[in-house]
C-alpha cells in the first residue's frame, strides 16, 4: 500500500492566484485550470475580457498534463515529439473526445516526485501561458517549502 499526496483546493486556489498575477503583470488575458491527478477540474478562472473558449482549452491542457504526466509542448517539440507525423503517438490529440491537448500551456504539478495534478493555461502565446503556468507551480512550491514537500517548477516536465 501506498500512501499519496492530493492536491487540495486551498492549494489550487493559491496556484491559480499567482497564475492571474502574473497574466496581470504582463498584460494577457488568461484562463487557469488546476486539476487533480485524475484530470478533473479542482479551480477554473477565466480574467474578465479571457476569450470564452479558454476555459475548455486550460481545462483540456491541465488533464492531459496531468493524465501523461509531461508538459503538454513535449508532444509536439521537434525533432522527438511523439505526436509530430511519423512519430509513435501521432493523432493522440484526438483521444479521449478531443480532449487531449499536444500545444504549449499545460504542465503536470509533480510534487514529491508524484504527479499529483495538473495546470493549464489558455489565452496567451506560448511565452505567456507558460510565464503563468510556472508562476503557479513556484507558489506551490513556496507554500510547500516549510512542509519539507518539493514541487518541481520548470517548462519541461517528463515524469
Amino acid at each position: 500500500m501506498k500512501t499519496a499526496l492530493k492536491l487540495q483546493l486551498d492549494e489550487a486556489r493559491l496556484m491559480v492566484r499567482a497564475a492571474l498575477l502574473k497574466a496581470q503583470d504582463i498584460n494577457v488575458l488568461e484562463t487557469i485550470c488546476i486539476t487533480d491527478e485524475g484530470g478533473f477540474p479542482l479551480v477554473m478562472e477565466r480574467m474578465d475580457g479571457a476569450r470564452v473558449t479558454g476555459p475548455q482549452i486550460a481545462w483540456n491542457k491541465a488533464f492531459t498534463a496531468a493524465g501523461h504526466k509531461r508538459s503538454t509542448h513535449l508532444f509536439n517539440t521537434a525533432p522527438s515529439g511523439p505526436a509530430l507525423p511519423g512519430n509513435e503517438a501521432f493523432g493522440i490529440q484526438w483521444s479521449f473526445e478531443g480532449k487531449f491537448a499536444v500545444f504549449v500551456g499545460g504542465f503536470p504539478i509533480v510534487v514529491n516526485g508524484e504527479v499529483v495534478g495538473g495546470v493549464g493555461l489558455s489565452g496567451g502565446n506560448g511565452e505567456q501561458d507558460t510565464a503563468c503556468g510556472l508562476a503557479a507551480l513556484q507558489a506551490l512550491k513556496d507554500a510547500l517549502a516549510a512542509s519539507g514537500h518539493d514541487v518541481m517548477v520548470q517548462a519541461d516536465i517528463k515524469k
